[in-house]
């Protein structure tokens, strides 16, 4: 039987070659794919029923083989992106107040909103400190409308000061 096995399968070897193509284009992928599929199949010898086809058998083999290395790779691939990812946390921010020249830019941001007309100034402040709309309206008894229509204002008049 060990031997008629190993025969068949090494007969087998040029269609598992073939059959590879279907699941790769790569000659060094369907080479691993084949070997594989083989090294399973001497493994799992006992398993194989001699009434069964094994071309059948040994295509069954390699379809869950590539499947399985597929979703492997799938797994962990998301690693290897956060990984690259990872680059851009030691890269300086500049989109920050935290770099000197910044300090300047966010004391004028604060004048500038300071400089607001009260109506627009309070439920702007509010809104940037967290609070939502209807927590806004509630605080100043003024409709949730008239909130969001002075914070949009409070957003213009300051995108136009400090364009």
């Amino acid at each position: 039987m060990d031997t008629r096995f190993t025969l068949e399968l090494t007969e087998a070897r040029p269609l598992l070659r073939r059959l590879s193509r279907r699941f790769t284009q790569d000659d060094d992928e369907c080479s691993d794919l084949v070997q594989d599929t083989l090294l399973k199949a001497l493994t799992y010898r006992d398993k194989f029923r001699e009434d069964t086809n094994l071309n059948g058998w040994l295509y069954t083999i390699m379809r869950n083989t590539f499947i399985n290395q597929y979703r492997r790779k799938q797994r962990y691939f998301p690693l290897a992106e956060a990984a690259r990812e990872s680059y851009f946390l030691n890269v300086e921010d500049n989109h920050t107040f935290s770099s000197p020249e910044r300090k300047y830019a966010w004391a004028d941001l604060w004048k500038n909103i300071d400089e607001l007309k009260e109506e627009l100034r309070t439920p702007f402040k509010l809104h940037t400190s967290g609070y939502k709309y209807h927590e806004i309206a509630k605080s100043l008894n003024i409709p949730i409308g008239t909130v969001k229509n002075r914070i949009f204002h409070a957003r213009q008049v300051l995108q136009q000061r400090l364009v």
